[in-house]
């Protein structure tokens, strides 16, 4: 036994991701399983670039897109310990730009008929979810329209800064009164400009200074740098004639720095540095000998912030999520596991995590203390249920 996990066992958790290379739906599969900070199981197999026949590699970097949440919420929450924030605080206090916001009642995005909001967005509407903003690349509503024509949560690398985008999603209408519903959007964000305003910093040297160097997270940025870009991999969306590249290595927007900086989704990593952040988040915030967020905070920011203790499912207004709805709730920057039973995957009440456009994902249960990381690079993450077999395969190879 290594850790509680059966040896025998073990490895069909890597035949989850290599059935679905060798079937030619996802590129590559990297798959790691933790516990208590110590790796049991390790499995890469696949393809950094198809039509180059290169092989994924163990620090082969990643796209992680919304796997970059938690680490933004982690970074506002710290500041939260230093008593510079409190989560009911109004976001315009920090963006005046988003006092007087509008809900959007009807009309079309050409035409929209809007209301003032019933109350302000709070800091606490942003981490959970609820604060009434979107994402340009959903269609499912006018508002998302509307971001799409000013450039807001779309694929694509933009031309201006987080303050300019905070400054567009201030000025188009919500989709909700805040605290009122749930939906996926670009909240993170403006939780990410958040932290730039009260610390001084910009986002990425705060992420380097307070999360990246303390836990030892020596790939992770906004961009690939010149001396890594060979290790840098293809993505790809699911086409009827197979997979389609659709962001090449050598002429991909992330090999320079970028001026629009998303604290939701901007984040390129690699495996091992991203255990590094799930072994923090394991050891209830602590690391190296560094405390990186405290464990009260921690605990707090993982329990359900739903209003009224209700689920995803409940109060989801979105189409569009990175977990199932069914028997899980939101916390701060999380979403959190309810009833397993519910939900319909094994897993513990209070297991919490997060996933990223690409099919890339992670959950930590601090109940057994194990963590698991899923790295490909698809388009989108909503394709194939890969992240719901892994639950089975790794909890299926626990035996303690």
């Amino acid at each position: 036994m290594t850790q509680g996990f059966s040896p025998d066992r073990l490895a069909r958790i890597g035949q989850v991701g290599r059935r679905y290379v060798d079937e030619g739906k996802i590129p590559f599969s990297m798959v790691q399983v933790a516990r208590r900070g110590e790796v049991v199981y390790r499995d890469d197999h696949g393809l950094a670039s198809v039509e180059n026949n290169r092989a994924i590699a163990d620090d082969s970097i990643v796209r992680i897109y919304s796997m970059t949440k938690p680490i933004t919420s982690i970074a506002l929450m710290q500041l939260y310990e230093h008593g510079k924030v409190l989560l009911e605080n109004p976001v315009s206090r920090y963006i005046p730009e988003f006092a007087d916001m509008q809900v959007l009642i009807g009309g079309s995005a050409e035409k929209p008929i809007t209301r003032p909001a019933a109350r302000p967005i709070t800091i606490k509407d942003l981490l959970t979810h609820t604060s009434g903003l979107t994402y340009g690349f959903m269609e499912q509503d006018p508002v998302d329209a509307i971001y799409r024509q000013k450039e807001l949560g779309v694929f694509t690398k933009v031309d201006f800064s987080l303050e300019e985008g905070c400054r567009r999603m201030a000025d188009s209408p919500l989709v909700f009164d805040p605290g009122t519903a749930w939906n996926y959007s670009m909240a993170t964000d403006v939780v990410g400009r958040i932290v730039e305003v009260i610390s001084g910093q910009p986002l990425e040297e705060y992420f380097a200074e307070n999360i990246f160097e303390p836990c030892g997270m020596v790939d992770t940025s906004f961009h690939v740098a010149e001396d890594k870009h060979d290790r840098f991999v293809d993505m790809y969306t699911p086409t009827p004639d197979g997979l389609f590249r659709v962001d090449i290595t050598e002429r991909s927007l992330y090999l320079k720095p970028p001026t629009y900086t998303a604290g939701g989704g901007g984040l390129t990593s690699t495996m091992d540095d991203y255990q590094q952040f799930c072994n923090m988040l394991v050891n209830r915030g602590q690391i190296k000998g560094n405390q990186v967020i405290g464990s009260r905070t921690l605990a707090f920011m993982a329990t359900n912030h739903l209003p009224g203790g209700k689920s995803l499912n409940e109060m989801e207004q979105s189409l569009f999520s990175e977990v199932a709805m069914a028997g899980s709730g939101f916390g701060l920057g999380f979403s959190v596991v309810l009833d397993p039973a519910e939900s319909g995957s094994i897993s513990n009440v209070g297991e919490y995590s997060w996933g990223g456009a690409a099919s890339t994902a992670f959950w930590v249960d601090p109940v057994d203390e194990v963590s698991c990381i899923f790295f490909t690079q698809l388009l989108p993450s909503s394709t194939y249920p890969i992240r719901r077999q892994l639950r089975a395969a790794v909890y299926q190879a626990l035996n303690d």
